[in-house]
């Protein structure tokens, strides 16, 4: 079974900063995807080895297709707690996303590459 849009959005996003390329279409995936132009709070966390390695909290504001891209990388690269992620690092790092939905708490998690 292959990972969830959102985690493959997450997956992406830090890849793109990894990799120094944009590589996102972000219009191509919303017109694809509706669900990512509206606006839902998420908390992107990632792990390594069950750790804790970044967090971010996304606010109201931004789509959900923002809210995954900029929760992605800033939980990978902006987290005051942790130093930015290495290539390495990324490859072990468990993804897992929360929306916090008018339905209720979804979340998810995509584990680690290697």
């Amino acid at each position: 079974m292959g990972r969830s849009v959102l985690l493959q959005l997450s997956r992406d996003s830090i890849q793109e900063v990894l990799q120094a390329q944009n590589t996102i279409n972000k219009k191509a995936l919303c017109l694809q995807h509706p669900l990512l132009q509206q606006s839902i709070k998420t908390t992107t966390n990632l792990y390594i080895h069950d750790e804790l390695r970044g967090s971010y909290n996304s606010c109201n504001e931004l789509s959900l297709a923002d809210a995954i891209i900029i929760g992605a990388k800033k939980a990978a690269f902006e987290d005051n707690a942790f130093h930015p992620i290495s290539t390495s690092e990324y490859l072990h790092c468990e993804i897992e996303l929360i929306l916090e939905t008018p339905q209720g708490v979804i979340s998810e998690k995509d584990p680690a590459i290697l």
